[in-house]
């Protein structure tokens, strides 16, 4: 199929409505993540996640509530002729007219060999910021779901030794006026999968030159490793993932070691303890 399928588009108003457009609303109403007159850029890596928040961005927009406008942003950052035309296929198969730009950032990280993948991801996060400001739009959208929030959190504690999460929106320190929303954030990626088996959809996943090496990538192993722990957890006790989630929302400053403030002023419990 090369031409956009309107079977899927109708998919998310009834079958998946609850499990994706629902949760999906929830976050932009309880964060305030879209307001009027905003221009966001929705930016679409070619993975599941990304493209199926552009197809819940075009349905939010059909309600029309109030004015907004949106950009659908693909950054090519290297990828292959084959990957490339995946993006673009599916883009034509679910109706999403994406606006694409180049940039050299695999060749450029493919020989740093350490971080590269951190530095990869810094890289993309300024091109879109860049292009996005330039094409007169005040935010970016990135398609993280809550799954990534919740591994997120176990593998600043486990593996960074602190506590921290995925905000679902974020000021942007480099580009003023500019911000980045989560609106993904409290859909789960077992939907996600759900709807893209369903309607027989194959996305892009990683598609680096490392991976296409099969170079190690070792932050996508934690990731790996923090996704078997919760499901491990999940059979003890279903309630895990809703208690790390909120675990951050919870937090009481008289029961911690030490905290930094918004300045990154480092407090510990026993400052003023005399």
């Amino acid at each position: 199929m090369n031409g956009f399928d309107i079977t899927i588009e109708e998919g998310i108003r009834t079958t998946y409505a609850r499990r994706l457009f629902k949760p999906f609303a929830k976050a932009i109403v309880e964060y305030g993540l879209v307001k009027p007159n905003d221009k966001i850029a929705v930016c679409i890596s070619g993975g599941k996640d990304s493209m199926l928040m552009a197809k819940l961005f075009q349905e939010l927009k059909r309600h029309n509530k109030f004015p907004f406008e949106l950009v659908f942003l693909v950054m090519d950052p290297g990828y292959s002729p084959a990957n490339r035309e995946n993006i673009e296929r599916n883009a034509a198969l679910l109706g999403i007219p994406v606006t694409i730009f180049g940039t050299d950032i695999f060749e450029s990280v493919f020989h740093i060999e350490k971080s590269p993948c951190y530095l990869c991801a810094r890289m993309r996060r300024g091109h879109l910021y860049h292009r996005a400001r330039s094409l007169g739009c005040n935010k970016i959208a990135l398609g993280h779901h809550y799954d990534d929030v919740i591994e997120t959190i176990l593998m600043g504690m486990l593996y960074g030794g602190q506590v921290q999460t995925m905000l679902p929106k974020v000021k942007s320190a480099n580009f003023e006026g500019m911000e980045l929303i989560r609106p993904m954030y409290y859909v789960r990626e077992k939907d996600i999968i759900a709807w893209r088996d369903e309607n027989g959809l194959r996305f892009l996943q990683c598609a680096c030159k490392f991976t296409e090496n099969s170079a190690a990538d070792h932050s996508g192993s934690k990731r790996l490793q923090v996704k078997e722990l919760i499901r491990t957890l999940k059979r003890e006790d279903p309630q895990v993932e809703q208690n790390i989630f909120r675990s951050v929302e919870n937090i009481n400053l008289a029961t911690v070691m030490a905290y930094k403030d918004k300045n990154g002023v480092k407090h510990r419990f026993d400052d003023e303890w005399d």
